[in-house]
């Protein structure tokens, strides 16, 4: 590994020289929308540049290679030394020469990848370095030990080696993920509400609600913390929802307080009401156990849950829609409306992937007893998971 520095400041020392003489260089169709660049050297050394199109390959006027091969070949020497001190057979470093170099024109990235590749590999014994420099263009250097030829490709833009290493980065975030104990996440609820064990009102009349109409979403923010050791698939969920009940009135009904008693009456004669509705806002907490399996690439793949919930109301008011003498008119009207403060159910769901089936059923009444309609609220829908 001593070689390496060397040999890639040699290669691409050689390489820009050699690139000013067209008699060493040509270009190689590769794949469509892909050109190969390759800078042949008088000692029979080349370069190969790998590019999709000629912006890419202007994007390297930048940078004066003498001042980055001196850079690279600094970076390069820690890294092996790095790599040389670990137990692994692969080691990354990051280094930000824009941040340690302000004003220079060099890059705000460099990314090293060193391997290392024992005498018990089954493959053949080769050291190998895979330098990134920002998304621009990467440099791969390898060192045959075993008689082999020495060879540099410098990659523009997106290449084989740099998606394979965006890949292994990417899989090893989800697993870091999957096996943290306390995972954290956005999702809304979208659904409808029903009223169940209806009962009439003071005045005889039971409520009914236009299904579509009466809309249900929740905005939580949940934490689903592991029960169990590393890689235990229960879990509990936890954590703040801001929830919006919405009620539509079917059959030209609207509410109305009488006496300190909520009912349900008719509007002015005459008046057919476009909406009629009552909405309530509320903060619930869940408290419900989890079973979450992941695919074997740490994505999850399956859930389903039970448990319960606690809720407070923040707030509601009524609202009606209607015609009069050719023009809509609205009246909204803050007000408690005799509903029940604290509530308390259960609820469950049932998940694939980035969806979720949900279902809320509040177990006390959604008015206070004998001060409103008797009815009880069963929630339902789809969750868009972050």
């Amino acid at each position: 590994m001593k070689r390496l520095p060397v040999l890639l400041t040699a290669l691409l020392l050689g390489a820009a020289s050699a690139a000013q003489a067209s008699d060493f260089t040509r270009l190689v169709p590769r794949a469509a929308n892909d050109d190969t660049i390759v800078v042949k050297l008088p000692n029979q050394a080349s370069m190969t540049l790998f590019v999709k199109n000629k912006a890419q390959l202007r994007e390297l006027r930048q940078y004066k290679l003498d001042s980055l091969l001196v850079l690279l070949d600094g970076y390069i020497t820690q890294a092996e030394a790095a790599g040389k001190n670990s137990k692994s057979d692969q080691v990354t470093m990051e280094f930000y020469p824009a941040k340690e170099q302000p004003g220079k024109q060099v890059p705000e990235q460099i990314r090293i990848t060193v391997r290392n590749q024992g005498p018990g590999s089954k493959t053949k014994s080769a050291d190998h370095v895979d330098v990134t420099l920002g998304r621009v263009f990467g440099v791969t250097v390898d060192e045959n030990t075993d008689g082999g030829s020495d060879h540099v490709s410098v990659r523009v833009g997106t290449s084989t080696v740099s998606d394979s290493l965006r890949n292994a980065q990417r899989q090893a975030r989800h697993e870091e993920y999957a096996n943290r104990p306390v995972h954290s996440n956005f999702n809304i609820d979208l659904g409808v509400n029903a009223l169940i064990k209806k009962g009439a009102d003071a005045n005889g009349v039971t409520p009914d609600l236009r299904p579509l109409a009466s809309r249900y979403i929740s905005l939580n923010w949940h934490y689903d913390i592991r029960l169990g050791d590393k890689g235990s698939v229960l879990f509990l969920r936890t954590g703040p929802e801001l929830a919006f009940n919405n009620y539509m009135l079917d059959g030209n009904y609207q509410f109305a307080n009488t006496n300190g008693v909520t009912t349900l009456v008719k509007p002015d004669a005459g008046r057919n009401l476009e909406k009629s509705k009552l909405s309530v806002t509320s903060v619930n907490l869940p408290l419900m156990p989890m079973l979450n399996f992941q695919d074997k690439k740490g994505h999850e793949a399956f859930r389903i849950g039970a448990g319960g919930f606690v809720g407070y109301r923040l707030g509601s008011h009524t609202k009606v829609k209607y015609e009069q003498e050719g023009s809509t008119k609205k009246d909204k009207d803050r007000g408690s409306y005799n509903l029940e403060d604290f509530q308390y159910g259960v609820q469950g769901l049932v998940g694939i992937r980035r969806f979720d089936l949900f279902v809320k059923y509040n177990l006390n009444d959604t008015f206070k007893s004998n001060r409103g309609p008797q009815a009880q609220t069963l929630s339902f829908g789809i969750s868009l998971l972050n």
